[in-house]
């Protein structure tokens, strides 16, 4: 009878399990690649259940519906006349109001992770630095889309109820509404690719800030003529004037109108979500 062959010098027999153990343990959880709807089911869960979101998000309601009713209700108490003007162009005033606090969660929604070391544990779950923020842009925007929209539908309807002017063409009902819900998503997209960025959120909201009224304050005070084109376009394409376009009241004749402040604003996020990805791409946490 011939003995079993000795192992070889390179091989390594597999130890024996332990007394009272049947075997290796293997997981009944079956291992798969994680995906971009992976990333943003992380997402929706952070952005859900945080506080800044839900006081961000609160006070921006809160500001939209008052201010657009207390709007209506002066405009009736006074028996003012709008001239043409839309009845829903009220809610302008709101919404202005209302867009800093977009500009507030969309650089939290990343800068806070960089002030409490959080990003560190999300690029590690997620290495792909591109599907992290991809998925904070995703669901942030649908968050504020939604809200914005369905704040905006409210606040236009109980406004044309409040001065009994007639329903304003559909066009119009179509901008205030649709149109205003994706500009506001726009600049909170501004805001979150600006977070990425400076990863420092006091900083970024800062800048925000100055991005929306640092443009009217500097055309306030240029009084030469040679700074008159300067002057006229700092006027048209600030982001208030931008917004009260969609509302059909802008500053000026020539100031954006119709859906053309909707092209201008997504054209910004689009270049600037293209340096934040570089930006997260090429630096280090």
């Amino acid at each position: 009878m011939t003995p079993p062959a000795a192992p070889q010098a390179h091989e390594h027999p597999q130890p024996e399990p332990a007394p009272g153990v049947l075997g290796y343990y293997e997981s009944p959880i079956p291992i798969r690649r994680a995906t971009l709807g992976d990333a943003i089911a992380s997402e929706w869960t952070k952005i859900r259940s945080v506080r800044s979101t839900m006081w961000t998000l609160g006070v921006m309601i809160v500001l939209m519906v008052a201010i657009g009713l207390m709007s209506a209700l002066l405009v009736t108490a006074a028996d003012g006349d709008l001239d043409g003007v839309p009845v829903v162009s009220l809610g302008f005033f709101g919404v202005l109001l209302g867009s800093i606090c977009v500009i507030t969660l969309g650089v939290l929604t990343i800068g806070s992770e960089y002030s409490t070391g959080m990003i560190r544990t999300t690029l590690t779950a997620c290495p792909s630095r591109a599907r992290v923020l991809t998925a904070k842009a995703i669901v942030f925007s649908l968050v504020t889309f939604v809200i914005t929209t369905v704040t905006a539908t409210v606040v236009a309807a109980c406004q044309t109820v409040i001065l009994g002017g007639g329903v304003d063409p559909g066009e119009v009902w179509l901008r205030v509404t649709v149109g205003v819900g994706l500009y506001m998503a726009g600049l909170g997209l501004v805001s979150l690719a600006v977070g990425a960025i400076v990863r420092h959120s006091a900083g970024a909201i800062t800048i925000m800030i100055a991005v929306v009224l640092l443009p009217l304050v500097l055309a306030l005070f240029m009084f030469a003529d040679s700074l008159r084109g300067l002057q006229r376009f700092l006027f048209e394409y600030s982001i208030p004037n931008q917004l009260a376009g969609l509302y059909g009241t802008g500053v000026t004749e020539t100031s954006p109108s119709g859906w053309e402040p909707l092209l201008v604003i997504v054209g910004t996020a689009a270049v600037a979500m293209g340096a934040a990805f570089l930006a997260l791409e090429q630096r280090d946490v």
